[in-house]
């Protein structure tokens, strides 16, 4: 897609984009009857949730699910299509709980359905679902890849990885039912262990990938931000064949917290959002230079992307080095690739203004949300272990993070930081926060090594 995308005709979307209802991306207007509807649709949905299943939550699970419904309807009104999102996997799962249920009282299930009913077996049981979504999202990328030549494979990528991100909210919310259906004390939200956050980062990286996408009315960065996600996907794969890391487990006891289910999510909103904004910073570097021939000046790239291909293999410390050296290998060829077709890809990618102001947007959201999961694990330490901060490896890991990018936001605020510094930076901090997401968990102990592989 040329660069005058971005300034692309209303009927693209549809809507006029000085409509007062929303712009012609789906994005913020003044509140209409269908956001007033929707808010009734979600607090009837709550009220019955609350008398359907009052014994599966306690005082602050439900405050946390009322409180979502005015959450969900802002959220909604900020981007329209995260509405039709919600209700259509909320009806695919509700009938997928129904399909567990053989007398039609969705109070009542029998989890042995999900090996003998068509419709669970093969679409959404949540591990079934789970692996559509890993299957749609490697499919995307190959398809956002091509359509750097064509715009119909592009356009097919977007419509892929939303089905993807669908399939996966699909599983993570039947997942949560499923841990009911096995017993009272192993039920929980499915945000708990390194499957379910590695689940969880995909949709995450996807969801918000895909807002920019409308919003700035481009598909040609999709290539480079589905790398990082196929990369969970190979990652998933691996750990649910070798380790049988879908089967659901009950929680260890320090994670029997409520603080777990608003952490956890706001941290990988942060997790999510930094690696976006480095898969655009590679994109900005791809773009700024495209039609230099000195690969001297290109090698600080294609270190950095190596170094990040190399990750994986340097966490697994010897415990399944030649899955992940194949995966290095492959990796840094498509690393290369990108360097050496640089010159058509930059032709494609939005005006460097544009992909300067997604990675400061991206950056921005992640910071707000990982300051706001800080605060929140700091509140559960103190409930947990009677103290806020003990320099545990994990929360001095996590501090540095959230000191990378202050300063990133410091520095841009207070000394005009944008172009290429900014974008090596963004690179920069994905290798931080990937250390400190897993390489903590795999080289140093603490109070959170019940995260290890």
């Amino acid at each position: 897609m040329s660069n005058s995308a971005v300034t692309s005709s209303p009927s693209m979307w549809g809507d006029d984009p000085r409509s007062p209802s929303g712009d012609a991306r789906g994005v913020r207007g003044r509140p209409t009857i269908s956001d007033a509807i929707y808010f009734v649709v979600l607090a009837l949905a709550a009220v019955y949730c609350l008398k359907t299943y009052p014994d599966s939550m306690d005082y602050y699970e439900r405050i946390i699910l009322v409180a979502t419904v005015p959450m969900l309807v802002w959220m909604g009104w900020l981007w329209r299509p995260l509405r039709t999102m919600t209700i259509v996997i909320s009806l695919v799962a509700l009938f997928a709980i129904w399909l567990y249920s053989p007398d039609g009282n969705l109070a009542n299930g029998d989890i042995n359905r999900a090996e003998t009913v068509f419709f669970l077996k093969y679409l959404i049981s949540s591990q079934s679902a789970i692996l559509w979504m890993c299957a749609l999202f490697v499919l995307a990328t190959v398809m956002y890849w091509i359509g750097m030549a064509s715009p119909t494979a592009a356009w097919i990528g977007s419509g892929l990885t939303w089905a993807a991100v669908y399939a996966g909210s699909i599983g993570l919310l039947v997942r949560w039912r499923e841990g009911h259906l096995l017993g009272p004390d192993i039920g929980h939200i499915p945000v708990s262990n390194l499957y379910e956050v590695f689940v969880l980062f995909a949709l995450m990286t996807a969801l918000f990938y895909l807002y920019y996408e409308r919003r700035y009315a481009t598909r040609a960065l999709g290539g480079f931000v589905l790398l990082v996600v196929s990369s969970v996907v190979v990652f998933l794969l691996w750990y649910s064949f070798t380790r049988d890391a879908h089967q659901i487990q009950p929680l260890v006891p320090a994670l029997k917290s409520w603080w777990m289910k608003i952490h956890v999510p706001a941290n990988f909103i942060g997790y999510g959002t930094f690696a976006l904004s480095a898969m655009v910073g590679f994109a900005y570097l791809i773009k700024e230079n495209g039609e230099t021939t000195s690969w001297a000046k290109l090698s600080p790239v294609f270190i950095l992307g190596v170094l990040l291909c190399a990750e994986p293999l340097i966490f697994s410390s010897g415990k399944f080095s030649a899955t992940w050296m194949l995966y290095f290998g492959i990796s840094a060829i498509i690393v290369g690739l990108i360097m050496a077709f640089r010159r058509p890809i930059a032709q494609r990618l939005p005006d460097l203004e544009i992909l300067d102001d997604i990675m400061y947007r991206a950056i921005a959201v992640g910071f707000a949300f990982f300051t706001i999961a800080t605060i929140l694990g700091a509140l559960w330490a103190a409930d947990a272990w009677g103290t806020y901060w003990q320099w545990d490896p994990k929360e001095t890991w996590a501090l540095i993070v959230w000191l990378n990018y202050a300063a990133w936001l410091h520095m841009r605020f207070m000394k005009g930081l944008r172009g290429t510094f900014s974008a090596y930076w963004a690179l920069v901090g994905l290798l931080v926060t990937s250390f400190a997401f897993l390489g903590v968990n795999m080289f140093l102990s603490g109070l959170h090594s019940y995260g290890e592989l």
